[in-house]
């Protein structure tokens, strides 16, 4: 009795894993456009990459946070933090100030007017963005904001679990 040949295994990607591949590319390449962006940003105020985006982190906080506030969510160590605070309070750009509920616990809080030696720098940035969303429908942008908001989780989750190892 003869048995049948074992068919061999396509040496084809499949579809799923030609898109993915697709994705992670484009991913990688929107990665180091936006470090490089941010990297030329910082220095055009004199800060470093790591300094700007702690600086962004408590703008974006709709009240003051504390250095271990800080800490979770750059996924920095504490001390860094405060070595970010220092150089940020010496800039100009946050004032370390007394939590008004808490007397024991130090807030910080982003200077008033610092922000304004940013300038200009993100209006060819808005202007492209404000260009680029008005070639896709709002189905086709909900997609894409389902999209994005879903990497964001993923990429805070991966990055907390590589910062525990």
């Amino acid at each position: 009795m003869a048995t049948a040949e074992p068919t061999p295994a396509s040496d084809e990607p499949s579809p799923k894993d030609v898109t993915v591949a697709r994705f992670a590319a484009l991913g990688r390449q929107l990665s180091q456009a936006t470090v490089l962006f941010h990297s030329q940003l910082a220095e055009h105020v004199g800060l470093s990459a790591t300094d700007h985006k702690c600086l962004d982190l408590a703008v974006q906080a709709e009240r003051p946070l504390t250095a271990g506030q800080i800490a979770d969510l750059s996924g920095l160590s504490t001390g860094a933090v405060t070595g970010v605070i220092d150089r940020l309070e010496r800039a100009g750009f946050v004032r370390r100030v007394r939590d008004p509920h808490d007397r024991r616990k130090v807030l910080v809080e982003v200077s008033k007017g610092s922000l304004s030696r940013y300038g200009d720098v993100y209006d060819g940035l808005t202007a492209a963005l404000d260009q680029t969303i008005t070639d896709y429908t709002a189905d086709e942008l909900a997609a894409i904001e389902r999209f994005v908001t879903g990497m964001i989780g993923v990429l805070r989750t991966e990055a907390q679990r590589l910062g525990g190892r």
